[in-house]
């Protein structure tokens, strides 16, 4: 085992809290009496952070990447057996040649398989597949302490025994015990290269109407829009769609690994101005032809763009950065994106400016009682973290709850308590559930202080 000696930790989003992480291959034997369990720590808010003590001391969290052995797999059925620390990244690596991928996969390689589930994470084809949790089948996980002396129960829960335990833990953000071991049915696939189409759009509602085309045909969808536009303009951007490659289509050999390049320093927060900001969006929508672009592509491009460049969250400069992300229902989601869009630009002096937004098309509601996507569109903005970010998430969660919609755990880092009740209709179910496995209020985040409340009896 080792100890950091860091007193900060802190997430992708460079948002540092008081904390040490504490690494081991016995994930068993850390986990006994920890507050808090994470993975690799890419979460670009405050969800993976430990919660401020009442005291002095230095609060530690249980990392997970050591204990990353796969236990099982089923070549026939494609049930994989793994301990949480699993990467995605090493998952690709071994399965992936031999036709097996994730059976959702989100934005990044990034990530361990028991963050995975926590934030039961959503990818390009959530209008097909769904969230990661329908494809789990079992979780082992230690439950938090009932008194002094007790390490946590050890239980296995699924969609049969202990159910609610399950459902509560899909999206739960690490809240309802330390996932210990995650089984999950793999995808088979006919070859390991995607078949890409991409095309641009010149308006908003083209830009969804074709998105949504593409989605009843492709299982993969996601858009790029540039969010700074205004009027006619507004909403412009360039969409993907992309299946795997059949044998006969794609080459021979397997992928490699792409080269990876690295941002050496952090840039001075001066250059993410709007006018710089303006003048990428443009110089990116106008890069794409004009026509339809059809050819076979790496995956790693097509899922994983921003792995490409390691520490890119220093582009956003020492204050770091968060992202905001948000599903607005159905019926009438393009309106609905309209006028979030208008606010967006209507903010430019609280930072509403963003290099990147992402559109997806988002399917049914996941199984699990904080799962993020719902029937709709899902918006993600990066934004730099300034003086004014709070204001700037508190106005869009307003708007986001007049909408009817909701935000992603897994993202924020400035969401209220207030707000995040007033878009979560399933939060009662969750922390009845919760107070069952932990009635003493030991498992506990940054996040879940700041957006549940510190829990009676907490051991923070």
């Amino acid at each position: 085992m080792s100890r950091s000696s860091t007193p900060t930790v802190s997430g992708w989003g460079r948002l540092p809290v008081p904390g040490r992480e504490v690494r081991s291959e016995d994930l068993e034997r850390i986990t006994r009496g920890a507050a808090l369990t994470r993975g690799l720590g890419r979460s670009y808010g405050d969800s993976s952070l430990p919660a401020p003590g009442p005291g002095p001391e230095i609060p530690e969290v249980a990392a997970t990447p050591l204990a990353d052995r796969i236990l099982a797999f089923d070549e026939a059925s494609g049930l994989l057996r793994a301990e949480a620390g699993l990467s995605l990244l090493e998952m690709n690596r071994l399965l992936l040649p031999r036709g097996w991928f994730t059976p959702v996969s989100p934005g990044t390689q990034y990530v361990t398989l028991g963050g995975m589930v926590a934030a039961d994470v959503h990818g390009k084809n959530h209008h097909v597949a769904g969230t990661f949790g329908r494809h789990v089948e079992s979780l082992h996980m230690r439950l938090a302490p009932r008194g002094a002396g007790d390490p946590g129960e050890i239980v296995l829960c699924s969609r049969q025994e202990r159910p609610e335990l399950f459902r509560a833990t899909l999206g739960g953000m690490g809240l309802t015990g330390h996932i210990l071991e995650v089984a999950v049915r793999m995808q088979r696939i006919p070859s390991p290269w995607i078949l890409q189409e991409s095309e641009r759009h010149s308006r908003l509602e083209g830009f969804l109407d074709a998105l949504r085309r593409a989605g009843r045909e492709w299982p993969y969808t996601v858009g790029w829009i540039d969010c700074l536009s205004r009027g006619r303009k507004m909403g412009r951007g360039i969409l993907q769609r992309g299946r795997w490659a059949q044998a006969d289509e794609a080459p021979r050999r397997a992928p490699m690994p792409k080269r990876r390049w690295t941002v050496p320093f952090e840039l001075p927060g001066w250059l993410l101005s709007r006018p710089t900001i303006r003048a990428f969006n443009l110089a990116y929508y106008q890069r794409h032809p004009p026509w339809m672009r059809r050819h076979i592509v790496h995956p790693e491009s097509f899922f994983y763009p921003l792995d490409a460049v390691l520490g890119w969250n220093r582009l956003y400069g020492p204050r770091g950065f968060t992202q905001y992300q948000c599903v607005l229902p159905e019926p009438g989601s393009t309106e609905r994106a309209r006028r979030f869009l208008d606010l967006l630009t209507g903010l430019h002096d609280l930072g509403g400016a963003s290099f990147l937004c992402v559109i997806k098309d988002c399917g049914e509601e996941g199984e699990g009682l904080l799962s993020f996507p719902r029937p709709g569109i899902s918006i993600a903005l990066d934004l730099p973290v300034r003086d004014t970010t709070a204001e700037l998430v508190s106005r869009l969660d307003e708007l986001v709850i007049e909408e009817g919609g909701r935000i992603y755990l897994a993202k924020d880092a400035f969401t209220t308590a207030e707000h995040f009740r007033a878009m979560e209709p399933r939060l009662d179910d969750f922390e009845r559930i919760r107070t069952e496995v932990d009635p003493l209020g030991h498992l506990e985040s940054a996040q879940s202080v700041r957006v549940l409340g510190r829990r009676e009896g907490s051991q923070g």
